[in-house]
């Protein structure tokens, strides 16, 4: 037989409001690098509108 024994103990039952979340702060390459994506994106939109636009007119000969 075992000399100790062990009880699992619960955590207490919280009842008031929870505390509000503190959000970090973004790192600077992470800005950075969503900056880039965001250029890359509507540069491409922008090309993607000039393609689609050039192949509604007639083809030069």
């Amino acid at each position: 037989m075992p000399a100790f024994t062990f009880e699992k103990i619960s955590p207490p039952v919280r009842r008031g409001p929870v505390a509000p979340v503190e959000q970090k702060q973004r790192g600077v390459i992470v800005q950075m690098l969503d900056r880039l994506v965001e250029a890359r994106a509507r540069r491409a939109a922008r090309q993607d509108k000039v393609e689609t636009a050039g192949h509604d007119s007639a083809a030069p000969e």
